[in-house]
């Protein structure tokens, strides 16, 4: 390039397009990509040749990211987007239409709920919100033009329990689809697509499932937009290389966690699938492998002793999270669940003294003496 001008070498000197030596995943931080020639984009825009044409739906942090979740759920792809609310987005748009009748699970994140029963009925989708285990509920409600059944198990923050072969038979049988939300056990703890579970969805942003449901969110993407960053993908990356190990930590101190709360008179019930008192003790035991870091419980008293508890707290971080290394509480009824009517939370188990807790990576002794003094304040 010595024949060039200086305005040029500061554009284009330096610049290589491969790094096929590197150790770690590259983080690829562009908006489009250079082609071979007119014929090599004309047939990668049509879909006739593989290869990268735009971020908004082909990135190779973003592809690998997919790849890897995709193999760790046990699917045939994955599609990442730039939220767990875009995913369901992402898939709503590419399968449902006009007409098509949904089966939701009751007691799911309340954001989940809203798209449903708001955005999605103003474009003729109905849906019907079920108890996740009542299951001849689900076969008394599903119909003709039943498109999509989605749950999510554990559910957010009551901690109830799916019959995902149950489920995923009844929508075989009506030529429907089911859907499920793992993101509270991850695939380290639970691969629905195994108990035979269609998509799979976590809030991290991504769906797993058959190839042919995948390729059609990815056109929602194409068209639509919701995508995922690179540098998040590749956040995620490096995530999913210690999930599993933090995955048993979470695990190990909830169930401690657990143990402690129950044995507390000013706690009235705690709910968490690790329990040996769980209601459904026997389905947990068949579609999971181990529990996760979420628990939630119910304190003596109602929202005020609930809200003078979460003030109390020295240690635990109140933000609405889940998943991180660091412990973080919230009041459903309030904030993950507030835009609820009254009585849909309750029908859903979120009542005013319910708080729900993420067992982040600290020691245990120092949360218990946060939960203790707090409580003693509450």
């Amino acid at each position: 390039m010595d024949s060039f001008g200086q305005s040029t070498h500061a554009v284009r000197a330096g610049h290589h397009q491969f790094v096929d030596d590197q150790h770690s995943e590259a983080l690829v931080l562009t908006s489009s990509y250079a082609f071979d020639d007119a014929l090599d984009a004309a047939e990668k825009f049509a879909e006739r040749r593989p290869g990268n044409v735009y971020v908004r739906f082909t990135n190779p942090t973003v592809r690998a990211f997919e790849e890897r979740i995709a193999a760790l759920e046990g699917a045939q792809d994955a599609v990442a987007t730039g939220s767990g609310m875009a995913a369901y987005l992402a898939v709503s748009l590419a399968v449902l239409k006009q007409g098509d009748h949904v089966l939701l699970a009751e007691g799911i994140f309340g954001t989940t709920t809203k798209l449903f029963l708001t955005y999605l009925k103003k474009f003729g989708v109905s849906t019907t919100v079920l108890p996740v285990v009542d299951n001849p509920a689900w076969l008394k409600a599903i119909r003709p033009n039943t498109r999509m059944i989605s749950v999510e198990t554990p559910t957010n923050p009551l901690m109830r329990v799916a019959d995902i072969g149950f489920l995923a038979q009844l929508a075989r049988s009506h030529d429907a689809f089911l859907l499920v939300d793992n993101t509270l056990c991850t695939p380290i703890f639970q691969r629905p697509h195994v108990l035979g579970a269609d998509l799979v969805v976590h809030s991290a942003g991504k769906f797993t499932g058959e190839t042919r449901l995948i390729e059609a969110v990815k056109g929602v993407l194409r068209t639509v937009g919701p995508s995922l960053s690179p540098f998040n993908a590749w956040i995620f990356l490096k995530s999913l290389e210690t999930l599993p190990i933090r995955m048993l930590a979470h695990n190990e101190k909830a169930a401690e966690l657990v143990a402690w709360l129950s044995e507390r008179d000013d706690v009235d019930a705690v709910h968490f699938t690790g329990s040996p008192t769980h209601p459904q003790a026997e389905l947990v035991a068949k579609q999971q492998t181990g529990h996760g870091g979420l628990i939630s419980f119910e304190i003596r008293g109602g929202q005020r002793e609930a809200w003078r508890f979460i003030d109390g707290l020295r240690l635990v971080s109140n933000t609405t999270n889940i998943g991180d290394t660091k412990s973080m509480i919230t009041h459903p009824a309030t904030t993950t669940h507030g835009r609820l009517p009254a009585d849909a939370q309750l029908a859903a188990g979120i009542t005013p003294n319910l708080v729900r807790l993420s067992v982040g990576l600290e020691d245990t002794t120092d949360l218990m003496a946060d939960l203790h003094q707090a409580l003693r304040v509450g």
